[in-house]
């Protein structure tokens, strides 16, 4: 079997490296043909080699220009733009741009190409704050694309003009579009590039607009994209965050810090991307949820190094760290600079939580009332959880105990409905205070309960911190009583480590905490501590 064959086999299975290898062996023996010569530029691109494909992609376009074909030439030239972009060089993919559009000019006919170029341009729109112009520009891509029966085409312009429209209010018909796109990708009728950039954009898409039911979904099934693909690079670390922030929001932390600390890995090698911020955000909020304050500082200041957004959650930990003013001074002014109302609706639930705990009701009435009007015009279930979460805190405050217990209660159910155990064991710790003020003592103590079980399974230490001592747990931190349950479950400290995503000195301390706090000898004898009480 000579490299060329090889390299079709390895491009026929998706397996990207071996591909650009073989390709790029082959070549070394005799130049490639046009059509393998591309095949290069995709394989490298896919397997995280943006070098070695520019470069190929280059001396495609220099050949077709030598031999006049100027619509090949205009589409290699636009593949360079696509992928600078995508990697933040916008200078380099605005000159490649302009040459695609003048190389079309030179072309002298209509072409299935002009549509990519005129999807691009209608992205560039799109970022530059012009959702309007940009509809227009992706809708003239979709009918190019149909024009030419280019089902590439026409998904990059459903794409944007999904996006668009959504960015212009239109949230229902955007997602519709966006599901359409999402149909081809997942019946694999369109070029891998275009699947990988379809799946992280529809499925970031959804998480910004609070989708998190389409987000869980299509989160999947790029799971499934990727793992087809074990040579896969390009996209793999955005598809490990969105997947991170999925398990998160179903309560599997542990599995969560996992993903996070694989995609931050992917994508700092061999360079650091512009995504490995998110995936430093994500690390930092999986650590400040567990109490690990410090570890989640890191985190969130290297998420600022690398462009991520830091908030609301840096916001959140100075509270956690008991620097309130620090906290009203950031989320002020962060609510100060954002104007576009998704960006408001993440960061108004924080003000009302920081506004509470110091003190300051008028602020969280007037964040929780915001928040409120923006539900009202939104159809995603969790924009309305969080504004009657937030509406029931502020009416605990503000002394009207039943009003606060209803809308808590709507909180609750719709948490329930999404499958969000953290959301929904936080709301029941209202509850059960505005059970309390109504007198109904019982209930209130089943709702903490409830809520107890949640945050020691998730191991939400400062969450447990906050509630009163309850059952046979001996004084062990939420931390401590997951670490017990692993020994009762017959593991290794070195399990236990794996398990929880800490260091073996880590555990050997909780174990040493554990036995101490139980007076208890042994392991053993923590074993049999945990089944007598029922704590496993």
């Amino acid at each position: 079997m000579t490299e060329l064959d090889r390299a079709h086999r390895a491009w026929s299975e998706r397996a990207w490296a071996h591909a650009r290898d073989a390709f790029v062996a082959a070549d070394a023996e005799h130049p490639l043909v046009l059509a393998d010569r591309q095949r290069l530029a995709t394989a490298a691109y896919l397997a995280g080699d943006d070098a070695t494909s520019l470069t190929a992609w280059s001396r495609a376009y220099h050949e077709l220009v030598a031999a006049g074909d100027y619509e090949g030439a205009a589409r290699c030239a636009f593949w360079q733009a696509f992928q600078l972009l995508s990697t933040g060089e916008g200078a380099r993919s605005g000159g490649w741009l302009s040459r695609a559009q003048r190389l079309l000019g030179d072309c002298g006919r209509d072409t299935a190409v002009a549509g990519y170029v005129q999807a691009l341009n209608a992205v560039l729109l799109l970022q530059s704050g012009d959702p309007a112009g940009a509809q227009a520009g992706f809708a003239e891509a979709i009918r190019t694309g149909e024009r030419f029966a280019d089902l590439d085409v026409q998904t990059l312009g459903r794409l944007g003009q999904g996006q668009a429209l959504v960015e212009l209010g239109q949230i229902e018909a955007g997602f519709v579009l966006l599901d359409e796109v999402m149909v081809a990708v997942t019946a694999n009728e369109v070029a891998p590039v275009l699947a990988g950039l379809a799946y992280c954009a529809v499925i970031g898409f959804c998480r910004e607009n609070f989708d998190l039911r389409r987000a869980s979904e299509w989160t999947l099934a790029l799971n499934e994209w990727c793992g087809a693909q074990p040579e896969l690079v390009a996209y793999r670390g955005h598809c490990q965050v969105h997947r991170s922030e999925v398990l998160q929001q179903r309560g599997d932390w542990p599995e969560a810090m996992r993903e996070a600390v694989a995609a931050r890995e992917r994508l700092s090698a061999p360079f650091p991307r512009p995504a490995v911020g998110m995936a430093y955000y994500q690390q930092g909020e999986l650590y400040r949820l567990r109490g690990e304050f410090t570890a989640a500082e890191d985190s969130y200041r290297e998420a600022i190094r690398w462009g991520g957004p830091p908030q609301p959650g840096f916001a959140l930990l100075r509270l956690a760290q008991g620097r309130s003013e620090a906290a009203r001074a950031t989320i002020s002014r962060l609510l100060d600079e954002a104007a576009e109302a998704h960006v408001r609706c993440r960061l108004l639930p924080a003000q009302v939580e920081i506004s509470l705990a110091a003190a300051d009701v008028a602020v969280a009435r007037a964040a929780a009332d915001e928040l409120a009007t923006i539900a009202d015009g939104h159809p995603a279930t969790y924009v309305h959880a969080s504004a009657d979460h937030a509406n029931g805190a502020v009416l605990l405050s503000e002394g009207d105990a039943r009003s606060a217990h209803q809308a808590l209660r709507r909180a609750f159910e719709a948490w329930q409905q999404l499958e969000t155990p953290y959301e929904a064991a936080r709301t029941r710790l209202l509850i059960a205070q505005a059970a309390d003020a109504l007198g109904d003592a019982d209930s209130a103590e089943l709702e903490r309960d409830a809520a107890r079980a949640v945050f020691v399974q998730l191991g939400a230490t400062p969450d447990l911190d906050r509630l009163p001592p309850s059952g046979p747990a001996g004084g062990l931190t939420a931390r401590e009583l997951e670490v017990l349950r692993l020994i009762a479950d017959g593991r290794s400290n070195r399990a236990i480590a794996e398990q929880l995503v800490i260091s073996d000195k880590t555990v050997a301390r909780h174990v040493s905490n554990i036995l101490a706090k139980l007076d208890l000898p042994s392991r053993a004898a923590a074993t049999a501590y945990a089944y007598q009480r029922q704590l496993v």
